[in-house]
Parts: C-alpha cells; sequence; structure tokens
C-alpha cells in the first residue's frame, strides 16, 4: 500500500534537533512516499547531522529567511535536487531574549521587528520564493503556530508574532487560492524542543497543558503534531486553507 505522499516534493524548516516537530515531519513524510528537501539556519551542518537519522538521505540547503539572496537563489537549487515541490513546510520562529520571558512591556521596537520578520513574514517570503516549483495542479504550503488566541505566560512578543503568521496564512490562502495552492497552519502544544527551550520560563508555560489538556499531552512526543502536518499535505485536505488545525491535546476548546 503506498503512502499519502507518495510522488510528493516537500521542502521542510526548522530540523534542528531530533526532538523537533519538523525532524518527525520530515521522518513521516518519507514514511509516507514523499522526496524531502530541508532547509537550515544559522548551522546547516548540525540539521546535515541530524538529517543522518531520517530513513532516507536528504539534501540540506543554506537559507535565512530574511536574506533576500537566499530567497532568490532557492527555486535553482531545489529545482536542481527536485524538480519541483508539491509542498512546503515552514517551521521558523524566533524573538531576541528581550522579547520574551515577561518582558513585553519594555522590549524595544527593534526586537519586536525581528520577531515579526523572521516568524511571521517569512511565510510570504518562503511561499512566495518557492510558488515557480509549484506543478500547474498546485500544492500546499504548512506552517506551525502557537495558539494567538490567548495571552500566554512567558510568551510575550512571540504571542502578537503568531498572530502575524495566523493573519498572513489566511491572506496567502486567498491569494493562491486561484492557483490551487492551500495554506494552512497547525496549532500544536507545547514540545520541549530547542526552540521552546529559549523561551525563559518554559516549564510554567507548559504547566497549563498538566491541568488544562482533555487528552493526556506528553510533551517528548512531537510524532502527533508531525501527523497533522503530513495529513495537510496530502490529498486528503483538496479543499481545505485558510484552516488552523488543532493538535494540542484539546487545550484549544476548555474554558476556565
Amino acid at each position: 500500500m503506498s503512502g499519502i505522499l507518495e510522488g510528493k516534493r516537500i521542502l521542510i524548516t526548522g530540523v534542528l534537533m531530533e526532538s523537533s516537530i519538523a525532524f518527525h515531519t520530515a521522518k513521516l513524510a518519507q514514511e509516507q512516499g514523499a522526496e524531502v528537501i530541508l532547509t537550515a539556519w544559522p548551522r546547516p551542518s548540525l540539521t546535515e547531522r541530524i538529517a543522518k537519522k531520517l530513513p532516507k538521505p536528504v539534501k540540506v540547503i543554506e537559507l535565512d529567511v530574511t536574506n533576500d539572496e537566499h530567497l532568490a537563489r532557492l527555486e535553482g537549487l531545489v529545482r536542481d535536487e527536485l524538480g519541483g515541490l508539491d509542498g512546503v513546510v515552514h517551521s521558523i520562529g524566533f524573538a531576541p531574549q528581550d522579547a520574551l520571558g515577561g518582558n513585553f512591556l519594555n522590549t524595544p521596537f527593534e526586537s519586536v521587528a525581528t520577531a515579526m520578520h523572521v516568524s511571521a513574514f517569512s511565510l510570504k517570503s518562503l511561499t512566495m520564493a518557492c510558488k515557480p516549483l509549484f506543478p500547474a495542479e498546485g500544492g500546499a504550503v504548512v506552517g506551525l503556530t502557537f495558539d494567538a488566541q490567548f495571552a500566554w505566560p512567558q510568551y510575550d512578543w512571540m504571542g502578537p508574532a503568531k498572530a502575524a503568521l495566523e493573519a498572513t496564512s489566511r491572506y496567502l490562502a486567498r491569494d493562491l487560492g486561484k492557483e490551487n495552492i492551500r495554506c494552512n497552519l497547525v496549532s500544536a502544544g507545547p514540545i520541549g524542543s530547542m526552540a521552546a527551550k529559549s523561551i525563559p520560563g518554559f516549564g510554567e508555560l507548559a504547566e497549563v497543558w498538566n491541568t488544562r489538556s482533555m487528552l493526556e499531552w506528553d510533551m517528548s512526543d512531537p510524532e502527533p503534531t508531525g501527523r497533522g502536518v503530513v495529513a495537510l499535505l496530502s490529498d486528503w485536505f483538496p479543499k481545505t486553507t485558510g484552516e488552523i488545525v488543532h493538535v494540542d491535546g484539546g487545550v484549544h476548546a476548555m474554558g476556565a
């Protein structure tokens, strides 16, 4: 039996650790029949080392999503390797330390601008850089968010950045729908990844899941979120776009 991504060509960003959602997405995508290519920044050598743990060898491309030269050369590098793309995974987020950890009221605009550029605007930049690689029948863009409906402990300016990411995904869905390019997000519960560990006081945020999650939530298991991403990359959601699919144990639906 073939997998749900059989014959698909998928670009995945953000593979930094074996514990990351992006790594498990790449692993599941390969297991479901996809050809995968990875991008990495700022340490491609780290991603190349982690990528050796995937079921099949993959090429790693250096890509800083805030660098116009990197974005401009991406199409050619991917075309040389895969010929084109059927899906893109945006698993990128960053905020300077002074934009996190309870410093919301004192964060300078320069740090806020960095968080917005890397974490939100980059979804548009990456999508447009990859757009010429999609076939005439379209494709799928899937990003990762952390529910921006609420103000979370310690999350500070990453919260507004994720809200901007969610809005950006909807506008991309609107403008690219006529080309049959679907744009969706997966809203994940907390995972003990490198990105999470960079948030001061992350344990306080994660504690919410111990008391409010309808389903038992395991912070050490990124695979359920990876499954959500792979499902949205597949042809099983042909008319779903502008959507946010929650893979968070049900916390988003709980009241006080």
